[in-house]
């Protein structure tokens, strides 16, 4: 028979998020009268803009007439709404044929492991999101489980704590690695000063490595003094790859809608432009993103669109500090707890310390019937703490800082 990929076998226990479902409904099972909230994965709950709704539908009913069928659209997206997202996000930092729509990027940050094959060097923030780790396991450029639990052996784990302000000992990595970076950051909320990401991408340049940078929480960021996007660093053209979605933004979790932008002067060892090589792996692999989610996308871009994305994101930043409010009472310093939460990210991170992530989930969904994110899902860095998320209904939100603020260890 044939073998197996080896790269699942190497994966340990089962992905992040399932696995919180999984206790989610054993806990749901014997407990039937407990009316549970989630402040766990960070997944949209707000409808969808009337004015974004609307251009979809039109769009779909658009497709019962002879007129307004469309069947297979261009792999790499839409070329309008290519030359919308390279206008509204990326004005003279790069141009639509550097712009490529996906189905999110959680799959553009899977795809993108075929770029660089099993042989190329890894390094991630830690704690990050797992797919970046996974992922990287699973075709082969990392290798089994560290014994002691401290991760895979083949990946060089840079730790971001508060003892350095969330923000990586570069020095760790070695020449051509491929350097997944996340910010405003998944889990801690962390966002990179320009000064920061100069750093990055300096060493990048002066390391011939890559940067695979996950922009998807770009919107949260209020403060105009921090950097939305890579390229408003200099050099970020010529060593970095910038992945976004329309997902959280727009409320497009279940919609599907993302981009990646690969700068044409952007290349491999052998002088061959990336942009060339992700063109064919988004025309060979990818069908293209879905015709009435990108006719969304659009909607979401004119001057209505971007109204109510910022409107529906500050509704989201409002959760965060009622969260994090929360975790600054009394019954939370008693137990020694930090919330770190910046006004430009979605997430609270919370220190419970000298705790396990895991049995201070359990002992959370135990007493206030309330489903959090555990920290070491994210790494091993994200021992002893706890991701609270603010995607929620404000009515949620609130009957869960009301249960939280009697919790006790």
């Amino acid at each position: 028979m044939i073998t197996r990929n080896t790269g699942f076998s190497n994966l340990t226990a089962g992905y992040l998020f399932p696995e919180i479902a999984r206790r989610r409904r054993e806990y749901a099972a014997s407990h039937p009268e407990a009316k549970i909230i989630s402040l766990g994965i960070g997944n949209t709950t707000e409808p969808l803009s009337k004015h974004i709704a609307k251009a979809m539908s039109d769009y779909c009913l658009g497709l019962a007439t002879p007129e307004g069928y469309s069947g297979y659209g261009d792999e790499q997206g839409n070329t309008a709404l290519r030359e919308k997202i390279a206008d509204v996000f990326y004005k003279g930092m790069a141009d639509a044929g550097e712009v490529f729509i996906s189905d999110g990027a959680k799959c553009d940050i899977a795809r993108i492991q075929t770029l660089f094959g099993k042989n190329v060097k890894v390094a991630v923030q830690d704690p990050a999101y797992p797919v970046y780790v996974d992922g990287s396991v699973v075709v082969s450029a990392a290798g089994c489980a560290k014994a002691d639990g401290s991760g895979y052996e083949g990946i060089t784990y840079l730790p971001c704590t508060e003892d350095n302000d969330f923000f990586p000992d570069l020095s760790k990595i070695e020449k051509n690695t491929l350097i997944y970076f996340c910010s405003p950051n998944n889990p801690t909320g962390a966002t990179a000063t320009k000064e920061q990401l100069k750093k990055l991408v300096d060493f990048a340049l002066a390391n011939e490595c890559i940067i695979i940078y996950d922009a998807a929480y770009f919107a949260f960021i209020r403060d105009k003094n921090l950097p939305k996007s890579i390229y408003e660093i200099p050099g970020a053209i010529k060593c970095a790859i910038e992945v976004n979605s329309f997902s959280k933004p727009a409320g497009f979790t279940g919609v599907r809608l993302g981009w990646s932008v690969v700068p044409n002067e952007l290349k491999f060892a052998d002088g061959t432009p990336v942009n060339k090589d992700w063109n064919r792996v988004m025309t060979t692999l990818f069908n293209g993103a879905s015709n009435i989610a990108q006719a969304g996308g659009l909607a979401a871009l004119d001057e209505q669109g971007l109204k109510d994305m910022t409107e529906q994101v500050d509704y989201y930043l409002e959760n965060g500090k009622l969260i994090k409010k929360t975790l600054e009472g009394e019954n939370f310093k008693k137990l020694g707890v930090q919330a770190y939460f910046t006004g430009n990210g979605p997430y609270v991170w919370a220190k419970f310390p000298e705790k396990k992530s895991w049995d201070v989930f359990d002992e959370i969904l135990n007493q206030c019937h309330v489903v959090t994110t555990p920290g070491s899902g994210f790494g091993p860095s994200g021992e002893s703490f706890i991701r609270f998320s603010s995607f929620g209904h404000r009515a949620d939100i609130e009957e869960a800082c009301k249960r939280l603020s009697s919790f006790s260890l």
